[in-house]
């Protein structure tokens, strides 16, 4: 039973790190098609064809792509992802500021759509081929249809500007330091006592994990209303009502396990989207993370820094499903026999 397990987590190990090379090559080779200039970044007006040529020389672009690809792959094992032409600073110090903020949107994001999903899919089970069931469906899809930058725009005119109860800008209100130890603000003010600012993170975080829940959360319900629907047909369910247990019992004790395993792989699969979503978002609220940091690279047509962000949403992509089929792995009993 260990030896099965070990040896699917092993294969899904593999599976992923062959994705991440294979991605990391074709960003990579894309980057280098596009028509812009990074050394026109990096020189002075006043350069001379002799200073860009030696430049190239000494940043490798005078060697093929796959050359190319070779000598960063061996420095991005390493640690080393290269300089960004734009702010002229590691791109893994870049990131490595800038991840913690997106991770914790993220994480702050699931646990609210997790919040609205599952009494949400509980409560349309409960509505399966009753009176309000054309109700709810109709309510779901619309919800399905409202992506999640639109939803940080509505999110934003209600409670930022009609109603200003909550801020729309930036991580916080003022200067919070870089004395924090992990760049999580809302694990980091917790743990050295800053009340205060902490309630001010937690405020500038309600809005945009809102607009990325409501944007993730519809689907979740859809899929563990029609596991619910599923797994009331089976057989230990029967026996369950025939022991005299009532409905509620039955449902949350018995059913909800087994029905949120298909949930479990949607969230693994869709938390990329979400992951993702973040960059949106982030532009929409200032919020200084991995997303308008890639904006800024873009914008300053920063290879380096592209080259770098992009490979840090896919590896961060690729783990999370990683960590669902492990946990999909462990709890399905039929990989565990």
């Amino acid at each position: 039973m260990i030896l099965r397990l070990v040896r699917t987590l092993l294969g899904r190990a593999f599976q992923a790190a062959a994705t991440a090379l294979v991605l990391s090559f074709i960003v990579f080779v894309v980057l280098r098609l596009l028509p812009a200039d990074p050394l026109g970044m990096m020189l002075p007006p006043s350069a001379s064809r002799a200073d860009v040529e030696a430049l190239r020389v000494a940043l490798g672009l005078d060697k093929g792509i796959v050359t190319q690809y070779l000598v960063w792959l061996g420095r991005a094992l390493q640690g080393d992802l290269g300089t960004s032409i734009y702010f002229r600073q590691p791109v893994v110090t870049l990131v490595g500021n800038s991840l913690p903020a997106t991770l914790e949107l993220s994480l702050v994001s699931l646990v609210m759509a997790l919040l609205i999903a599952i009494p949400g899919g509980i409560v349309l089970y409960l509505l399966n081929r009753k009176r309000g069931e054309l109700l709810a469906d109709f309510v779901l899809v619309l919800l399905l249809s409202i992506p999640s930058f639109l939803w940080g725009i509505i999110l934003i005119i209600v409670f930022g500007v009609l109603m200003p109860v909550l801020p729309f800008m930036g991580r916080t209100s003022g200067v919070i330091g870089s004395d924090l130890p992990t760049g999580f603000l809302l694990f980091d003010l917790l743990w050295t006592g800053r009340w205060s600012d902490w309630q001010d993170a937690l405020a500038h975080l309600m809005l945009p994990a809102l607009a990325l829940a409501l944007g993730f959360s519809p689907l979740v319900a859809r899929v563990l209303r029609a596991s619910l629907i599923e797994t009331a047909t089976e057989q230990y369910v029967s026996v369950a009502r025939l022991r005299g247990l009532s409905e509620s019992r039955v449902l949350l004790r018995h059913m909800l396990g087994n029905a949120a395993l298909p949930t479990l792989t949607l969230i693994g699969v869709q938390f990329g989207f979400l992951f993702g979503g973040t960059l949106l978002i982030e532009v929409i609220f200032s919020f200084p993370g991995m997303g308008n940091l890639m904006v800024q690279a873009i914008k300053n047509h920063d290879l380096m820094l592209i080259q770098g962000v992009a490979l840090v949403f896919c590896l961060m992509v690729l783990v999370v499903n990683f960590v669902v089929d492990a946990l999909y792995a462990v709890l399905n009993p039929r990989l565990r026999a």
